[in-house]
């Protein structure tokens, strides 16, 4: 039972209260906030002379172009719903819930794992730290809920594309993703020039252990804690059960005959796709959730298990499927008008060697606002940042990692790509965003910094043409 006497926290801690606050009464719903975007940029395309009916229709065409992604993005959620529902994960995430004794570890422990885990694969990050969180909740009464949601998220909103599923790094070092416009500009660039340069794994190394350590200090004490009984909200056991079988149609049902059969074909395309890519290349949205689902039948055993678990994760999808065409008209105002040459014109001609990895920083991070996507928003940015960096003798690779770099602190305000968590959390953006942005304001001068100083470490390569 939790205490009515009230404790004073730590200054951190109550700074992130006073921001959690101050978001709920203040931080619009996600789609909202995507509503408000729109507008923005609509007034903004206005405002640098664009006619209104070229916006209207660059605004429709892009409303549509994310249709794949906004698949994929589904799949994610459910693909992490249905293997953590699996008997087998859901008994991995119990043991690891069973670490912490205290609010502030457990929110230290889904920092780490948040951001450890998304160096590898984003996706995978979201998910099953969001269900970890799901379970911490059950077992510790006194758990800022507010907190260790937001803990959830770092790995987007920190490290995730300096890592192995940097949609950036993985385009330019792959010919046949890269546009043939790009590719006579900077060549082809090998992931020993960009996520594997030491200088980015400082930067990562860095933001891991500054995010857990903010995530620590920040977190309430258990007396001023808000929960999420407190807010009205309950976790139950996602694990699924399977009743015997009574009918033919039910014993084939429960069958892993068939699932074998289908894991046995799609596990066998997933490793031609790697024998033909290599296994970091072939680590895109689509392998990963076919080895999610792959995986899923798998630990699931029998079909109507497993269609039980998707079943289950549908209703966290619903937030996807709503928002994802608004961000991606926001997209087309951007890219289809002249909103995209008037941003490229005055970042061109305000660089200078010196200034040029603050100014792709704080570029891709204000850009990063009103197209929440990284591979997305590199084929918009790239042309002309890549043509500058050639230009002024930037290091090629440096140039994709400040903007990697960069772009995942957007997402500590921008709720495009906290949509997933939000319906595993069954959580609010507000509920979230302010223990976001309160990592948000130490991760901006740092990354910025980091960004420039580094830059003077590494010197000009010119580009490799295949």
């Amino acid at each position: 039972m939790q205490s009515d006497t009230h404790v004073k926290d730590a200054p951190l801690a109550r700074f992130g209260i006073a921001i959690a606050s101050f978001m709920e009464r203040w931080f619009p719903d996600a789609f909202v906030f995507a509503l408000v975007a729109v507008v923005i940029v609509f007034l903004f395309g206005l405002g640098v002379g664009e006619a209104p009916l070229v916006l209207v229709k660059a605004f429709g065409d892009g409303f549509w172009s994310l249709v794949p992604f906004t698949m994929q993005m589904v799949l994610v959620i459910v693909g992490g719903f249905v293997v953590a529902s699996s008997r087998p994960c859901a008994a991995l995430i119990r043991r690891l819930a069973a670490v912490p004794t205290s609010p502030r570890n457990a929110v230290a422990l889904v920092a780490l794992f948040s951001m450890a885990t998304s160096m590898v694969s984003w996706g995978f990050s979201l998910i099953f730290t969001g269900l970890l969180v799901r379970e911490l909740v059950r077992r510790l009464e006194s758990l800022d809920f507010r907190a260790v949601g937001a803990a959830a998220y770092l790995g987007l909103g920190g490290v995730w594309a300096l890592g192995l599923s940097s949609s950036a790094a993985m385009m330019m070092a792959t010919p046949s993703a890269m546009p043939k416009e790009l590719i006579a500009i900077s060549g082809v660039i090998p992931l020993t020039q960009t996520i594997f340069l030491w200088q980015s794994l400082l930067i990562a190394t860095v933001l891991i252990a500054l995010s857990v350590a903010i995530a620590y200090f920040s977190c309430p004490a258990p007396q001023n804690a808000k929960t999420a009984a407190m807010m009205g909200i309950h976790f139950d056991d996602p694990t699924v059960a399977d009743d015997e079988p009574t009918t033919p149609a039910e014993k084939l049902e429960r069958s892993p005959a068939l699932t074998l059969a289908a894991v046995a074909l799609l596990l066998a395309y997933l490793a031609m796709r790697m024998g033909e890519k290599g296994a970091i290349a072939a680590l895109d949205l689509n392998n990963f959730n076919l080895a999610f689902i792959a995986f899923g039948m798998l630990l699931h055993w029998r079909p109507r298990s497993f269609l039980k678990a998707v079943a289950n994760s549908v209703p966290a999808t619903s937030g996807v499927l709503i928002q994802f065409p608004f961000y991606a008209g926001i997209f087309g105002l951007i890219t289809y008008t002249s909103i995209e040459h008037v941003l490229s014109g005055f970042f061109a001609s305000i660089a200078t060697r010196d200034t040029y990895n603050v100014i792709v920083s704080l570029y891709s991070f204000v850009l990063g606002v009103f197209i929440p996507s990284g591979g997305g928003k590199w084929v918009v940015e790239a042309p002309y940042v890549m043509q500058a960096a050639n230009d002024l003798k930037m290091h090629l690779g440096w140039t994709v990692q400040t903007y990697n770099a960069a772009e995942a602190l957007p997402n500590l305000l921008n709720p495009f790509f906290m949509l997933p968590l939000m319906g595993i959390l069954n959580a609010k953006a507000r509920d979230l965003v302010g223990y976001s942005i309160l990592q948000l304001m130490f991760h901006a001068p740092v990354v910025i910094g980091l960004c420039w100083l580094l830059a003077y470490t590494l010197s000009y390569v010119a580009p490799v043409m295949p």
